[in-house]
């Protein structure tokens, strides 16, 4: 990808550039879903992670559980969770914004000193179009949003999942941009668009360009 493409990814509608990558290892939970989803969440961030080369855990030491994932049928089932509206500030007006808007997901993050990603809050409203996803398809779909601050606007055009054969995978290119990410000498957060630069010189020493 290009410097500008990859840019884009991490624009958001208002013309910020805000990127940031976890800065912990990734402990997940889910709620509303059985035991059979669980495993395939767990499985999708494992593949995420593992192509990040991040880790995965058991337990966060100051959060326990720092990746919720909530599947729900209405939106104020959100405001019945006990404890939740102090992890995500403003939770009912957040509620019914995203009622008003007809959503069916939203991501929530919070951030550590560093600006680096510490907490993800994955909510899904499974109205038909999700419910109609095969399950495997959804939660990679999820994983692969939630491992990087992504722009508002990077997938609202094209998916970041493609399918090989019977398999949905990864698109290649965002593959590319997620290992990148998380490269060693890449900062945890940026909010100046000269980022997107040294991004696609790290996909370029990748690629053996």
């Amino acid at each position: 990808m290009t410097a500008d493409q990859i840019e884009a990814l991490f624009t958001r509608a208002d013309g910020t550039y805000a990127f940031a990558r976890w800065g912990r290892p990734i402990a997940p939970i889910a709620f509303g879903v059985q035991d059979e989803t669980l495993g395939l969440i767990k499985g999708a961030i494992e593949a995420v992670c593992a192509l990040a080369g991040h880790e995965t855990t058991d337990m966060d030491p100051e959060l326990g559980s720092n990746f919720m994932w909530f599947f729900f049928r209405d939106w104020d089932e959100l405001t019945q969770v006990p404890g939740l509206e102090r992890m995500v500030p403003d939770l009912e007006p957040l509620v019914a914004r995203l009622k008003a808007a007809d959503a069916n997901q939203y991501r929530a993050f919070r951030f550590d000193d560093r600006g680096g990603i510490k907490a993800c809050f994955v909510f899904l409203k499974m109205d038909g179009a999700l419910a109609d996803l095969p399950a495997d398809t959804l939660v990679l779909g999820q994983a692969a949003q939630s491992i990087l601050l992504w722009s508002d606007r990077a997938f609202a055009e094209r998916s970041p999942l493609a399918v090989a054969g019977q398999t949905t995978v990864l698109r290649p290119e965002i593959a590319d941009v997620i290992r990148a990410a998380y490269d060693p000498v890449m900062p945890v957060a940026a909010a100046d668009k000269t980022h997107a630069l040294r991004m696609a010189a790290r996909l370029e020493v990748a690629n053996g360009a």
